[in-house]
């Protein structure tokens, strides 16, 4: 027998390396995925491979069972298992079936209204990667016994690693097995594992049907991708829909094609107090009640299945049962019970997962069928999949949805059931309701606001993944900043200036959800910034020690800093360095996502006060402009209860607009690290928040920019200023003490001042206009330039703006009475006409 992932193994040099019974275990496609190019089809779990349902219960079971002998019974009796969503929750099931008293979990896709999320993950390499925990008993995973994680392969360990990371800070146990059809993980990968468990205390076992690793030469996910768009440009995905080949009415031509018939709807009788599976929890108790009901639901699928005397075999159809994404475990038990009664029946389920198909015996998906979302998905419409179902030589196909996807999208002419009538000739439907938590008591008003800090946050912020450091996110060290955020390097988000601008201005996009293109500085323009942090580093520094002091006399205990990514990062990053210089702290640094119109991040919030006392949290930026953002922090604080412990006041290095009362100086200055984009923030991008890449409990998200790694100077810019701090000590000290018996009180007018220049210019919107040196230069590196205004008799401070300003045909208008070194004004007009055709700025008239 050819093995399923010859074709793929030739083409791209992908092998599996490891126990021989990995190729019977698995088999190899392609994904239609920007983050990974190939797809482990496993044989075993009934997913995208149609499996007798007896191999795929029993192998499930069978694990379940190891991992109960692997616990001894005492432990056994105390361990919770928890699935992974949507490949993994029939398999989980199983595992808890095998350990015979444990209760079961899985993650899901889908929110439940009035149901309270309990947590979420990210599985960094799907195509859809936000799972909630939605348990109906909130205390479900609060035991000391063993937790046993389920998923369909180990590769590299990090969604299971992210997942016991945030439920041991909750829950800390001191035993954790985790169960895989095949462990494919690499000697890193094994190493990581081991450094974890011995890192938070606890024993880790890892139980599968079989291990191995997977070689990827070099290139593969570009070729993969350019092998799956070669082969689905005008290739159907499935064979021809079938004619008929059997008695036809009387009148009808013998070659005219069949009309598929309706499909028969057959009334299951489920158990009413069974749910219909665990995305809210199922105890050996529901399986009881369920295993009791089954030879009643099968009858009547029985009756259902059989076909008319003129019709079908002889011998009895050969029935695929098919279940509905995350809804595994019911029609895989109702599979089973007709396989038991004596039918030849088959299992595997639809799903969201996109792969290409290719009809090759030595590919492991041979066809395809696609049609449209029908449960009204929390992501919104999409396409969704059944593979090697049709030309599979099946009579009758039981599809098993629950009730919230009986919907008129499955029975829409496009619909799954059309597509299913369309190659097997008989369709029944069974529907099994969707079960929904039973509400829990509403707390007193007066109760539930007393609770919502020291519960709700904890609760909601259990699941989040932990920061991304570098080097794998950044090319600052590790311990200088954690980045409350997701990556999304994978993802395209850059478009031109021009575009970005005549859309946010129309009011067609917002700014976070797109990225301006990198500018790369000319020699000139690089000569310009070493020259002016050579010149600046002194004043830096003094800045630098002056904010720092600040907040380490004005916060008792130990300060935790939360820098505003990007802009705040470098900053917060040098106070962090001047703690640990001047005395010995080593303070806890954060960078996360705040949005002007959007607020902060409130899920790194969320993160923050189930880590630290939000009472210590010192928000950090780079300057203040207008104070928009002082502004933004501000107001999204005072409108939540829940954030009622965060102080909103920011510290910041410059604050020429007199807008916070911590600040290094309130001098216009040039700071170095607002002449440069990512390569001076730790080649991150600007944060991103966009709807269909950041869910309601992500981070936002950003880029990491690797490409970029040899025009970097982040690193060498901390060093800069970091090498004076010893020169500026004393005066540091001096300084620090008149400015704290001084009179700090914010006077914002440089917000008065941009009302005017607003007013004065016939700009007529303050968003517009953008003051101070590292404002205006924001202005001619990412956005549409209209002029500049710049203070007469400003010197050195001005030199890269006036460069930029030049190389894009911005006028510098000098002018008296700025209360700023200089001012940006972004072009009002907001159609691509604000630029020539060389890209340069209209000069007004």
């Amino acid at each position: 027998m050819v093995w399923t992932g010859t074709w793929v193994a030739e083409r791209l040099g992908v092998e599996l390396i490891g126990d021989e019974e990995l190729p019977a275990l698995l088999g190899l496609a392609l994904r239609r995925n920007p983050k990974r190019a190939h797809l482990l089809v496993s044989s075993v779990l009934g997913k995208h491979v149609p499996q007798h349902p007896s191999v795929v219960y029993g192998s499930g079971l069978g694990l379940g069972l190891r991992v109960r002998e692997l616990l001894g019974a005492e432990d056994a009796g105390r361990a919770v298992v928890l699935g992974y969503a949507e490949t993994a929750t029939a398999l989980g099931h199983a595992v808890a079936d095998g350990l015979g008293t444990a209760p079961y979990l899985h993650s899901t896709r889908r929110p439940v209204p009035g149901v309270t999320t309990a947590g979420g993950f990210e599985e960094s390499h799907s195509h859809a990667t936000s799972h909630l925990l939605l348990p109906e008993d909130p205390e479900l995973l609060a035991g000391k016994g063993p937790l046993v994680l389920v998923d369909d392969e180990f590769s590299t360990g990090n969604t299971v690693l992210n997942t016991i990371r945030g439920l041991h800070e909750r829950y800390p146990r001191d035993r954790y097995v985790v169960v895989a059809l095949v462990d494919m993980r690499g000697p890193a990968d094994r190493d990581r594992l081991t450094g974890f468990a011995a890192e938070i205390g606890a024993r880790v076992d890892l139980i599968s049907l079989a291990a191995g690793t997977v070689g990827l030469p070099d290139g593969v996910l570009e070729k993969g991708q350019e092998l799956v768009a070669r082969h689905e440009t005008g290739r159907p995905a499935l064979p021809a829909p079938r004619t008929r080949t059997r008695t036809a009415p009387a009148g009808t031509p013998a070659d005219a094609p069949a009309s598929p018939p309706a499909p028969v709807r057959v009334a299951l009788d489920w158990p009413a107090d069974v749910p219909d599976g665990g995305r809210h929890g199922f105890t050996p108790g529901h399986r009881a009640r369920l295993e009791a009901a089954l030879p009643a639901m099968t009858t009547a699928l029985t009756r259902a299945l059989a076909p008319a005397p003129d019709h079908g075999p002889a011998d009895g159809p050969r029935v695929l049962v098919l279940g509905f994404e995350e809804l595994m475990y019911a029609p895989l038990r109702l599979a089973g019970a007709l396989e038991d009664a004596g039918l030849d029946v088959r299992y595997s389920t639809t799903t969201r997962s996109p792969v290409l198909a290719v009809d090759d015996p030595g590919y492991a998906i041979r066809t395809r069928l696609v049609f449209p979302a029908h449960d009204d998905p929390a992501d919104g419409p999409g396409e969704r999949y059944a593979y090697n179902v049709a030309g599979g030589g099946f009579d009758a196909v039981v599809a098993v949805v629950d009730s919230a996807a009986d919907t008129p999208e499955l029975h829409a002419p496009d619909g799954l059931l059309a597509q299913l009538a369309a190659h097997i000739p008989r369709v029944v439907l069974a529907v099994v309701p969707s079960y929904t938590p039973r509400p829990r008591p509403r707390p007193h008003p007066q109760a539930a606001t007393e609770r919502m800090a020291a519960t709700e946050a904890p609760e909601r912020s259990s699941m989040l993944p932990e920061p991304l450091r570098g080097p794998a996110f950044s090319s600052y060290a590790p311990e200088e900043v954690g980045w409350l955020l997701q990556d999304l390097s994978d993802v395209e988000l850059e478009a031109p200036t021009e575009e970005r601008e005549e859309a946010i201005q129309r009011g067609g996009a917002h700014y976070a959800e797109s990225l301006p293109v990198e500018y790369q500085p000319s020699a000139r323009y690089q000569e310009l910034f070493h020259s002016a942090l050579d010149a600046s580093a002194d004043r830096i520094a003094h800045a630098v020690g002056i904010v720092t002091e600040t907040v380490l006399a004005e916060k008792s205990g130990r300060p935790v800093l939360v820098s505003l990514a990007r802009a705040g990062t470098p900053v917060g990053v040098l106070m962090r360095r001047w703690a640990r210089h001047r005395h010995g702290l080593d303070l806890p640094h954060y960078a996360v996502s705040i949005v002007r119109g959007r607020g902060i991040d409130a899920n790194a919030l969320r993160w923050l006060a189930a880590h630290h006392d939000p009472a210590d949290v010192v928000f950090v930026d780079g300057w203040t402009g207008k104070g928009a953002i002082t502004r933004e922090l501000a107001t999204a604080l005072r409108e939540s209860d829940e954030f009622a412990g965060f102080d909103p006041e920011i510290a910041v290095l410059a604050d020429p607009g007199s807008c916070v009362r911590t600040y290094g100086t309130r001098e216009d200055f040039l700071i170095p690290s607002a002449c440069l984009n990512s390569t001076v923030s730790g080649l991150i991008s600007r944060t991103v928040l966009r709807s269909d890449l950041v869910g309601p409990d992500d981070f936002h998200g950003a880029k990491f920019y690797r490409e970029l790694e040899g025009a970097d100077v982040s690193v060498a810019f901390l060093d800069a200023v970091e090498a004076r701090f010893d020169e500026v000590a004393d005066t540091v000290d001096t300084d620090v003490k008149d400015l704290l018996a001084g009179d700090r009180t914010p006077t914002w007018e440089g917000w008065a001042a941009v009302e005017r220049i607003s007013e004065e210019y016939g700009i007529h919107d303050v968003n517009l206009v953008k003051p101070g040196v590292g404002e205006t230069t924001r202005v001619l590196l990412r956005r549409v330039p209209w002029k500049i205004l710049a203070k007469r008799g400003a010197g050195a401070d001005l030199a890269h703006v006036r460069l930029l300003a030049e190389q894009r045909g911005v006028p510098v208008e000098e002018v008296d009475d700025l209360p700023y070194t200089c001012v940006g004004l972004i072009h009002p007009q907001y159609t691509r006409g604000a630029t020539g055709a060389d890209g340069k700025a209209v000069v007004s008239r």
